[in-house]
């Protein structure tokens, strides 16, 4: 396909800023990219045209070539397309050189192994050194645009990637001050000046003589280096201080050589010098990169910006001015004295009121005012507090009034409450004192927004300029009170602006807020109303309804049930009722949600109150508390009880989590005439009501039964555990357990846990012992008994470095009958239901002693040869 038509591109390009994303996943959107490209080199569109298509590209260069080789090859074509114009000046050129450095940062290819940034880099340095890269870069009268155009590609190249042009500072410096563009080549010495120096002081390397004028260090002019150590926010990219986080996060302290100290004294002093012909936005901009790069540096004294301080102070541009107080809030009395705190104090107050100002620039002035740098606050760091040298006097002509716009008088009354936290004496003759004052001003406030059928504008007003001083002056009871009785006013006024209400109460803190709850509750259930208001007083309530006596409310809403007739207000009553459910309910509340149960006409409404009788009745506190929670995210359903039982799920179904609770095996205990398992159980966490299940696969055992455990906490060693086992034949086996609990948060969880092992030795059990002196014919009864039926065998037993008399005495003391050590041994097991196994331990050697074994189930002769074989081992 041939290259579209002017008025192709045009509706093309209209339908994709019209919705990029649904245009390239549209059939057209796969070749936009290609497309563009193509039609870069067409004769028939006009270099207009190019323009606008090379501006889609600055625009949406993540679009139209999502992935890194995508970038790279549409990269190289622009260079490509940039080398095959004519020598005739053109205005493509500069689109062309922001498209390639776009493409190139944005789509992830800029690289040491990138082709493009290859051809790129030295090509944007040529330029911005002036030095001829060939033909096709147009005529003389054109260098200088070019010049400045390449130099700002290459500060977008060093913000995104902060070291890479390291290598160039020497020569970029030797150009600084000759002819070409000015402020474009400040900038980007500037940027690279203090991005080289803070990663070299990181890194623990030197400066290494990049500075010296004319020289370019070995490596290249750009040092990938440093750029992949580099982060691409290393400092903010416009003028402000930083917190005190980042102070200690940022400034690492270096001192560089004399040499290198000489050379970057040097430097700023060039930047410096060269300021005075930059825009003042651009100054400011080079003035905080040259103050974030020295504020570290031992050897280099801010006395450096002394001389701009000169015509600093008196500056009436809005940049240079918050750069001034960027460079105090970095450098404090090392550079500005207290003459010069109170100059900036004097001017920032007085351009605060100047008249022939813009209101925006009067809120500039007054935010440098609350947020000013100085140089030895009193009080503890982040704490909001008016400067120690701007007196009430200076500031009496910025007292806030009522027909300053909203926004000034909130500023004003900001400054106003940070006065009024000093608690300065008054003044002899004083009319009235900062708090009189700043009292009035919020009794007016309250009578503009009580106006019946008043602007909303003038309510939020006030409630902004309450919140404001309950943020300043909390622990002041004194400005607390009346500002308390003023909104209780202004809610008995205006009842339907509950919702202001409820918002201010959940942003301001305990001071303000409790006091505040309690006399909205009586002012809710004092005056009842049963028209419109019927609906505020339910929502306030809602949030004002935890407290200690629960009568009146429970009086008021058993009054307002009567007047819920449609469904809104049947849910703002259901509301309150569950909001009394969190602080534990009681007899009343039991017998108005059974009488709404019966009562409402709604059903979603009964169903609510019938739901909510349930809960009480049944659930304990903590569980209460958990159910009646917030719930997660849910999609709207068309009935809100639906929706809430959603939120009660994660409280009564039980749910699956990891098991805080670790269960082993003890000691072998013989406890009444079945084998028990003694199980030490600890836990990570608090658990309560533990039930603890056990499985065994096959018909091997009987159902074993659950054992409980009423509390269990990490700082508290359990009791051991008894587990009864009833096998169907003598066999190891495997218990799989599950745990049932309740966390601290009344959730009820499972889990499973590690399986446990039943060894063949757990199974032993003794015989009765038989009368003193008759032990020997015991065992031979037990042993002839055995036969025919059963089975005999011989077993050699390995005995290890320990003896016979220690093996018996470890492993098998409690089954010995008859017993003449250490040389012989004769032992009984009874092992459930209804086998035994005898053993006969006679003429023991050194290595191992022959033991002759009978049963009366011959099953039990591997297991029995297993574990005497095993003996040793343990």
């Amino acid at each position: 396909m041939g290259p579209l038509s002017r008025e192709a591109w045009a509706q093309r390009l209209g339908a994709f800023r019209a919705s990029p994303s649904a245009f390239m996943a549209g059939a057209e959107g796969e070749n936009l990219g290609r497309d563009l490209l193509n039609d870069l080199r067409s004769e028939k569109l006009s270099e207009p045209t190019k323009v606008s298509l090379l501006a889609l590209s600055l625009e949406y260069p993540a679009q139209l070539w999502p992935d890194a080789p995508a970038a790279e090859a549409a990269a190289t074509f622009l260079l490509d397309t940039l080398v095959l114009l004519p020598p005739r000046p053109s205005v493509l050129r500069r689109p062309l050189l922001l498209a390639a450095t776009t493409v190139l940062v944005v789509g992830g290819a800029l690289g040491p192994t990138s082709g493009a940034s290859s051809r790129l880099l030295p090509l944007l340095l040529g330029l911005a050194l002036g030095q001829d890269v060939g033909r096709g870069f147009g005529p003389a009268s054109e260098q200088r645009l070019l010049q400045a155009t390449a130099c700002e590609c290459l500060r977008e190249l060093e913000s995104c990637k902060p070291g890479l042009l390291g290598g160039s500072l020497g020569v970029l410096r030797s150009l600084l001050g000759q002819v070409g563009p000015v402020q474009p080549l400040s900038l980007l010495l500037a940027l690279t000046l203090c991005n080289t120096l803070v990663l070299q002081s990181r890194s623990g390397a030197g400066m290494q003589g990049l500075l010296m004028a004319g020289i370019s260090t070995g490596g290249g002019p750009w040092d990938w280096t440093l750029a992949e150590e580099g982060d691409a926010h290393l400092q903010p990219q416009a003028p402000s201080w930083p917190t005190a986080e980042e102070r200690e996060q940022d400034l690492v302290v270096r001192e560089p050589s004399p040499e290198d100290t000489r050379e970057l004294r040097a430097a700023v002093a060039q930047l410096l010098d060269t300021s005075y012909l930059l825009t003042p936005v651009a100054q400011a901009q080079l003035l905080w990169l040259l103050g974030w790069a020295l504020r570290g540096l031992r050897g280099q004294p801010p006395v450096l910006f002394k001389p701009q301080l000169v015509r600093l102070l008196g500056t009436a541009q809005l940049a240079l001015l918050h750069s001034v107080l960027a460079l105090k809030a970095a450098f404090g009395e090392a550079l500005f004295t207290a003459q010069d705190e109170v100059l900036l104090l004097h001017r920032l107050t007085l351009a605060a009121q100047h008249p022939a100002l813009s209101p925006p620039t009067h809120l500039f002035y007054l935010h440098c005012l609350l947020s000013f740098p100085e140089n030895w606050p009193l009080g503890p760091e982040g704490e909001e507090a008016t400067p120690l040298l701007l007196r009430p006097q200076l500031c009496r002509s910025l007292t806030p009034s009522l027909l300053h716009d909203p926004m000034t008088l909130l500023a004003r009354l900001h400054l106003l409450c940070l006065l009024c936290a000093e608690d300065e004496e008054e003044e002899r003759g004083q009319v009235q004192s900062p708090r009189q004052y700043m009292e009035k001003l919020l009794a007016g406030l309250q009578q503009r927004a009580a106006l019946d059928h008043g602007p909303r504008a003038l309510a939020t007003l006030f409630f902004q300029a309450s919140y404001l001083v309950t943020s300043c002056l909390a622990g002041q009871p004194t400005v607390l009170t009346p500002l308390i009785h003023g909104l209780a006013q202004l809610y008995r006024a205006r009842p339907v602006l509950a919702p202001h209400f409820v918002d201010l109460l959940d942003q301001v803190g305990p001071e303000l807020g409790e006091p505040l709850r309690e006399v909205l509750r009586q002012e809710v259930v004092s005056r009842p109303g049963w028209d419109e208001a019927l609906r505020w007083h339910l929502q306030m309530l809602a949030k004002v309804a935890e407290g200690d006596d629960q009568s009146a409310i429970l009086s008021f809403l058993q009054a307002a049930a009567v007047h819920c007739t449609d469904w809104g207000l049947q849910q703002a009553l259901l509301r309150v009722c569950k909001a009394l459910l969190r602080t534990g309910g009681g007899g009343g509340l039991s017998d108005l949600l059974q009488v709404l149960a019966r009562q409402l006409e709604d059903p979603d409404g009964r169903d609510h109150a019938r739901l909510y009788y349930i809960l009480l009745a049944h659930l304990a506190g903590p569980k209460l508390g958990v159910a009646l929670g917030p719930s997660l995210p849910a999609p709207a359903l068309a009935s809100s009880l639906v929706a809430e039982n959603q939120g009660f799920a994660a409280t009564l179904m039980v749910q699956e989590t990891p098991a805080p609770i670790r269960l082993s095996v003890g000691p072998q205990k013989f406890k009444g005439p079945l084998p028990v398992l003694q199980l030490q159980v600890e836990t990570l966490e608090p658990v309560y009501s533990l039930e603890l299940r056990f499985r065994v696969e096959g018909q091997l055992y009987a159902p074993l039964g659950a054992l409980y455990v009423p509390c269990l906490c990490p700082s508290r060693p359990a009791h051991p555990l008894v587990l009864p086992l009833q096998p169907r034949r003598p066999a190891p086996a495997r218990l799989y357990v599950q745990a049932l609990y309740t966390t601290p948060s009344g959730l009820t969880c499972h889990a499973h846990l590690p399986p446990l092992s039943v060894n063949f030795s757990d199974l032993f059990l003794p015989f009765p012992q038989p009368p003193k002196g008759t032990e020997s014919e015991f065992f031979e009864g037990l042993w002839d008994s055995c036969l025919p039926k059963g089975a005999e065998s011989r077993v050699w037993c390995p005995l290890g470095p320990q003896g016979l008399e220690t093996l018996v005495s470890c492993h098998l003391e409690p089954f010995v009958v008859v017993a003449q050590p250490p040389t012989s041994y004769h032992i009984a097991v009874r092992l459930p239901p209804d086998s035994m196994l005898l053993l006969r331990l006679e003429a023991a050697q050194v290595d191992g002693v022959p033991v002759a074994l009978r049963t009366d189930d011959w099953a039990i002769l591997p297991l029995a040869g297993d574990y005497l074989r095993g003996l040793s081992a343990c």
